[in-house]
């Protein structure tokens, strides 16, 4: 992955400083454990959000996608007008994993069905910081969380190539079915839908 790929494909979070947006933070915490902590996001909060997709998708899909097309899905999914519109017209809930002032990971979900059906659609966490257990305690604190919502079944979306799969599995999901979804300039999304019932 060319190191400036940032420079030429997420365009709108390169004016960001991220010291000054870490200093800017108002922290509440709602879980805490081994100095790990899990917070709702707000508005101010999406900026952030930009800051560790840009550091986190490249290395996350550069076996599975080309470098054009992990550009083109951070310009549509994280730009801020598309961000604002998950978190305020699609009420995405968004969530920080943070550890101390380090931002380790985010995620988000929200209700797509009713009765009790909620949809993993992002979740996160920094190379450096995979495999010591923080996805675990992410699907945890959003099961706890939809569950006094009444959800009855957790879903998300895997690219087939995922081996990210495999965490799933062993957390409670399976997969139930195959989707492609076009999303624009010949892109496709190739992904197995898994399902968690929470009941």
């Amino acid at each position: 992955m060319n190191p400036c790929l940032h420079l030429a494909l997420f365009p709108f979070i390169n004016h960001f400083d991220e010291n000054t947006l870490l200093a800017n933070f108002k922290k509440e915490p709602f879980v805490t454990a081994t100095a790990i902590s899990i917070r709702f996001a707000k508005m101010e909060d999406l900026h952030s959000v930009q800051l560790l997709a840009q550091k986190i998708w490249p290395e996350t899909y550069k076996d599975i996608l080309s470098e054009a097309q992990i550009g083109y899905m951070m310009n549509l999914f994280y730009s801020s007008s598309s961000l604002k519109n998950q978190m305020v017209d699609l009420k995405h809930v968004f969530i920080l994993i943070e550890a101390g002032d380090s931002l380790l990971g985010f995620a988000s979900y929200s209700c797509i069905k009713n009765p009790g059906v909620y949809k993993l659609h992002k979740i996160y966490i920094l190379p450096n910081q995979q495999g010591k257990g923080l996805g675990k305690t992410i699907i945890d604190f959003i099961v706890r969380d939809i569950r006094g919502k009444n959800a009855t079944v957790l879903q998300l979306n895997v690219n087939r190539t995922n081996k990210a799969r495999l965490f799933y599995e062993r957390l409670g999901f399976s997969v139930t079915r195959e989707e492609d979804i076009e999303i624009g300039h010949d892109y496709f999304m190739n992904d197995f839908v898994m399902e968690k019932p929470l009941v």
